[in-house]
């Protein structure tokens, strides 16, 4: 019993560092989040979708909405409270986003699923990492999060992930990634 209330004792004396550790990485300027949207049931999205109705879209299922509410209270366990947030124009994305509550998501261009045009997927990378560049040379201390879907976080980071899955994003001057590392 002794030990067992001294591993504890460790676990909550450990914890306050590792929130403060991921706070100060994502206040640095060199670090990100890049995060896949949480479920939502399907594959890519039903023919003829338009970007501007969700009902014409794969959306998040309850799950899902689930998923992103534990993630953002996740993240404000960290100390993550607040983010400059940005989505995909896709509605899972752009839902995902608005669930983690970090503050307003804007939706950007660079984000959006290639999905069905594979060949894009060097173009907007290269414009993804541009955006990443002009973000993180402002002088804010607020993190920045990104939330996308699985072919661009691979195509950014080389990583595969699962769905809700975040990414702690490492990156030089120009926005490409040195270092990625799962958060969850």
């Amino acid at each position: 019993m002794k030990r067992l209330l001294l591993v504890l004792w460790g676990f909550f004396c450990i914890s306050p560092v590792a929130n403060a550790n991921l706070l100060s990485e994502l206040q640095s300027g060199s670090t990100l989040i890049v995060m896949r949207h949480a479920d939502a049931p399907g594959i890519g999205d039903p023919s003829g979708y338009r970007l501007g109705d969700c009902s014409t879209q794969r959306n998040l299922g309850e799950y899902g909405r689930q998923q992103a509410k534990e993630i953002g209270a996740w993240l404000s366990q960290q100390g993550v409270r607040e983010a400059r947030m940005f989505s995909s124009p896709w509605c899972r994305c752009f839902d995902t986003a608005v669930l983690l509550n970090k503050g307003p998501v804007t939706s950007e261009r660079s984000l959006g699923s290639f999905f069905n045009e594979m060949s894009e997927s060097g173009k907007q990378t290269r414009e993804l990492e541009a955006f990443v560049q002009q973000q993180l040379s402002k002088p804010t201390k607020l993190p920045l999060i990104l939330v996308t879907h699985q072919v661009n976080t691979y195509a950014y980071t080389g990583k595969s992930v699962s769905v809700g899955q975040m990414l702690l994003v490492k990156v030089n001057a120009q926005g490409k990634v040195i270092s990625s590392r799962a958060l969850n």
